[in-house]
């Protein structure tokens, strides 16, 4: 099946962001702020979508720099020899009655990779203001991060660790129709200028 349309992230109107539970009682959150995919479906079914998504890790912002700074060192991504975490899909399921999507792949974070599955929720197809056709998703599961050597950890005096093994992911994410952008790009005068948010 030919894959006929480049689907880009638009990344004003996009996050990965992620969340643990710490010390048992409360969450931690953080996201990455520098991200881009390479997405490919046959016309806009994107149950065929072929997905090829990078993530900087040293984007990593938690609020907290001392923490951003952890995370970024040896016990977690280790960006010094490290530079990308990637994700490549394998399959993209149909769609339940709610409209829901499993949607597995290759995650690999510190050069190791593990199939993961992830729920995706299709918001539809539309176009902006300025013509531009979009797209939107929310992406949301779980993952172990020993899974993938982020085994870091510390016991507390009542009990249990510091945090959790288990980490939420949670993506909105807006893709735009690269080929008809390039379109309209060719056909729209130069002198015309369009803003917006």
């Amino acid at each position: 099946m030919t894959k006929d349309i480049k689907w880009a992230i638009d990344q004003a109107h996009s996050e990965i962001t992620f969340k643990v539970r710490h010390l048992m009682i409360a969450h931690s959150k953080g996201s990455f702020k520098t991200f881009d995919a390479n997405i490919y479906t046959a016309g806009k079914d994107f149950e065929t979508a072929e997905i090829d998504l990078w993530i900087d890790p040293t984007s990593i912002i938690t609020g907290d720099a001392k923490r951003d700074t952890h995370l970024k060192g040896s016990d977690f991504f280790d960006v010094e020899n490290h530079k990308q975490i990637t994700f490549k899909s394998s399959t993209i399921g149909k769609s339940d009655v709610s409209g829901n999507h499993e949607l597995w792949g290759e995650l690999t974070i510190k050069g190791i990779t593990k199939p993961v599955k992830l729920d995706v929720q299709f918001g539809g197809i539309l176009n902006d203001p300025w013509g531009h056709e979009k797209a939107g998703f929310t992406v949301t599961g779980t993952i172990k991060r020993s899974d993938w050597g982020l085994v870091w950890n510390a016991t507390i005096e009542a009990g249990g660790v510091m945090v959790s093994e288990e980490v939420t992911i949670s993506c909105d994410i807006e893709l735009i129709n690269v080929n008809q952008k390039e379109l309209a790009m060719e056909l729209e005068p130069s002198t015309t200028k369009k803003v917006g948010f």
